[in-house]
């Protein structure tokens, strides 16, 4: 009996820091891995710092087109702009300009693909009038 005295003797000397060892292992082990942790912290840093470029991607398109909407308004209508709209709509380019095509993406490696076709621009309509277009610009800018 003498054994088994000593030994809850020393236990009980022995289980407050046991306790409190394992509690600081507890709290540190959330502190970092947990679901409001450092690794969490840094993986939403990340996502805020994507969201937020994403965020200054978008809206400098928005500037953009609001730019060109204001382009088209009918008290400031752009010449170029308004011929390039013309153009895109009709499908057809002047005999004088120069159209350069992106290239196409390549497949990877070991894909099958299809030929490549020669780029070829649109036909242009059947009954267009070059010098139709070319009025009805000029009477819209006239107003």
């Amino acid at each position: 009996m003498n054994f088994l005295g000593e030994l809850k003797r020393r236990a009980r000397h022995i289980v407050g820091p046991v306790l409190g060892l394992t509690l600081f292992g507890y709290f540190a082990y959330h502190v970092v891995q947990g679901d409001r942790g450092l690794f969490a912290w840094l993986r939403l840093s990340q996502q805020v710092d994507a969201a937020e470029a994403q965020y200054r991607a978008v809206r400098a398109e928005r500037i953009e087109f609001a730019h060109r909407v204001r382009l088209l308004q009918p008290s400031s209508l752009d010449p170029d702009l308004l011929e390039e709209r013309a153009r895109a709509v009709l499908g057809v380019v002047h005999p004088d300009d120069i159209v350069i095509l992106k290239p196409q993406a390549r497949p990877a490696a070991g894909v099958p693909h299809a030929p490549r076709k020669a780029a070829t621009l649109p036909p242009t309509p059947p009954g267009f009038d070059r010098r139709g277009l070319d009025d009805l610009i000029t009477t819209t800018l006239s107003r």
